[in-house]
């Protein structure tokens, strides 16, 4: 019976927790890449929250290594955020592709409604 406990104790595997600093530290380049994606000027547009309950909006002025600048739009006060403090981060900038797709929408209707009271009206 001795023997059957220690060879199930040989099969035993640990599993190591990732420790906080690793934690944060991946948390903070993913909110870097995301805040890359997002990109820089008044169309890049964010709401972040931070841990200490602090919200921030606006737009990304500039991107750094270690942290990015947002300005409030109606303030025009500039904040420094640095990437490890930031809790959630939500953002929209529209890509080139989107816009023209947008634009092409909005020609195709206008003409569209030409068209109707052209032959119609």
């Amino acid at each position: 019976m001795l023997i059957g406990v220690l060879f199930n104790l040989s099969l035993v595997s640990y599993a190591h927790a990732d420790s906080k600093p690793d934690k944060k530290a991946r948390l903070a380049e993913k909110v870097k890449q995301g805040v890359n994606k997002i990109g820089t000027g008044e169309a890049a547009r964010v709401e972040v929250k931070l841990y200490d309950g602090t919200k921030i909006k606006g737009f990304v002025k500039e991107i750094n290594d270690d942290s990015f600048t947002v300005v409030n739009v109606n303030t025009n006060a500039e904040q420094n955020v640095p990437y490890p403090q930031v809790k959630q981060i939500k953002g929209n900038n529209l890509s080139t592709g989107a816009k023209v797709a947008i634009g092409l929408g909005i020609l195709a209707g206008v003409l569209l409604i030409w068209l109707i009271f052209e032959n119609y009206g």
